[in-house]
């Protein structure tokens, strides 16, 4: 495969690179200020900032974890895209007036005015927390098909994309990385199309091929409708996972809220959520159906599927110690290979495709939308990430009195900071079998139900401070309960007390406790205050 990756693979993909840089470069102009680097200075077109949200939304996450989803097993997942246009709804109708309203360009300084200092610090934390796991996660995504493709160490392709992501996003701010994502909106959808389209192209039974193939092996399933198996992922699971982590993403996060202050009026802040969240729906289903066409392409090619095994065998074994150039090390990655299922390969399957069955000059382009979809996703973390931490933290509790070229200077260093932490994360997951599950789950339990507090500061005027803490505490206790549960962690000799809960649902419950509870507790405090 070290050969495909021709002379012109190599032109696209820097040239690629080169627009995208000086794109960048040119817009980083208007970024010579705080205010422009985290906010634009709130004067961009809403289509504009709704393409970055796609963009963001559509990472590399998105690029080769729900193919290899649906390649390994059945559509159940995209239950998770089915919740978006509630979530949408939900935030243009409530969430973004109210953002827009307040001035602020943090989206957890209304904790603070609602709660106290502690609530801004917990959230902000939680958030930040989430921001190195999503970098990790999509570095770790943007890695993966140039290793399989090139023939190279992983870990060098994280060191070096790590390096170049990070570079770009301190230099450009907010500006270069909302048009930056608009135009790389348009890289990840034609490349997700002409990949589809080439792949149908070369199944012999073309499109009715894939659909009677798909048909027989049950892959367009939406798994189990049973409503009282919560511990699966059933269908149900999925999309409620989806309704709050969408929820959480349209509602609470840093990276959708500056794109809603971003844009030059509330009219043009709508359009973005809802121009975002619309354009990624029929898009996870084409991700989704490039899966199951990999299904079908690779089912009457035996002898492909087993080099995808010993590619992903391979860097298994790598990443575990072994030495490629042990003589035992052929015979580990045959045996190896033998035992992996394909649930294991999925994130694999469409970077050997990328790499072996592409025209020329295609390839390339289909790897600089996946650089696409990871530079998008990563610039916005550490932008979004930088902004939190200079705002909540740094000009809070450390310097307020920061005059603006010092921010400019304190921001462009988290921008770093946050770059390098997040390339380290990304060596911790190497060995993991589906990037899909690892992400959602990991997003589930660094949400540290920030969006029940949010939901309980909104809903309930009356919910007080101490409410709130107990609330927080009950919440983070059951997610703690139904990770650790779900993870194999928990002790033997408590067996019985084990949560009967897939961990996508930790969001679920927690949200839900920190809401009622919130509520349960400040009338019952209210009580005990009249009494008194």
């Amino acid at each position: 495969m070290t050969s495909h990756f021709t002379a012109l693979d190599w032109t696209v993909l820097l040239a690629y690179f080169a627009a995208t840089l000086g794109v960048g470069l040119f817009l980083s102009r208007g970024s010579g200020s705080a205010e422009g680097f985290t906010a634009a200075n709130r004067s961009l077109p809403g289509w504009v900032c709704g393409l970055s949200i796609f963009a963001t939304f559509l990472s590399s996450i998105s690029f080769l974890a729900l193919p290899g989803k649906s390649f390994g097993s059945d559509w159940t997942p995209f239950a998770f895209s089915l919740s978006i246009p509630l979530a949408t709804w939900i935030a243009a109708r409530w969430f973004l007036p109210f953002y827009r309203a307040s001035g602020e360009v943090s989206a957890y300084a209304h904790l603070e005015h609602r709660f106290g200092p502690w609530a801004r610090v917990y959230a902000s934390s939680f958030y930040l927390l989430t921001q190195v796991a999503r970098i990790a996660m999509v570095m770790y995504l943007m890695a993966l098909p140039l290793a399989v493709i090139m023939g190279v160490p992983i870990g060098s392709v994280l060191v070096i994309t790590g390096m170049v992501v990070t570079l770009y996003s301190l230099v450009g701010g907010i500006v270069a990385v909302i048009w930056t994502d608009a135009l790389q909106a348009f890289v990840l959808i034609g490349g997700a199309l002409a990949c589809l389209a080439l792949m149908i192209f070369q199944l012999p039974g073309g499109l009715g091929e894939l659909f009677r193939v798909a048909g027989e092996h049950q892959k367009f399933s939406m798994g189990s409708m049973a409503l009282d198996d919560w511990s699966r992922q059933t269908f149900w699971v999925v999309l409620l996972n989806g309704l709050f982590v969408n929820l959480q993403n349209f509602g609470i996060d840093q990276s959708y809220v500056q794109r809603y202050i971003a844009s030059s009026s509330e009219k043009e802040a709508r359009k973005s959520v809802w121009l975002g969240g619309m354009l990624y729906l029929p898009v996870s289903a084409v991700f989704f159906l490039i899966g199951t066409a990999l299904f079908a392409f690779y089912l009457s090619r035996p002898g492909d599927l087993a080099e995808v095994r010993d590619a992903v065998a391979s860097q298994r074994l790598i990443t575990d110690g072994f030495d490629p150039a042990a003589p035992g090390f052929a015979s580990a990655v045959a045996t190896k290979a033998a035992t992996l299922p394909d649930a294991d390969i999925g994130d694999g399957v469409f970077p050997h495709f990328i790499g072996k069955h592409l025209p020329s000059g295609v390839t390339g382009l289909l790897i600089a939308a996946v650089f696409a979809a990871g530079m998008s996703t990563i610039s916005t973390s550490l932008n979004s990430a930088a902004t939190v931490f200079h705002a909540d933290f740094f000009l809070r509790f450390f310097r307020p009195d920061t005059g603006d070229r010092g921010s400019l200077r304190v921001l462009r260093w988290a921008t770093l900071v946050f770059g390098v932490v997040g390339t380290s994360v990304s060596f911790l997951l190497l060995n993991i079998a589906s990037a899909l599950d690892a992400w959602w789950t990991l997003s589930s339990i660094f949400s540290g139900g920030i969006l029940g507090l949010f939901l309980l500061g909104l809903v309930s005027r009356r919910a007080s401070n101490p409410a709130a803490i107990a609330a927080v505490i009950c919440g983070l206790g059951i997610i703690t309960w139904i990770t650790l549960s779900t993870a194999g962690l928990w002790p033997e000799s408590m067996s019985a007390t084990r949560a009967p809960f897939h961990a996508f649902l930790a969001i679920v419950l927690g949200t839900l406790v920190i809401l009622f509870g919130g509520v349960a507790f400040s009338t019952l405090f209210h009580r005990k205050q009249i009494r008194s």
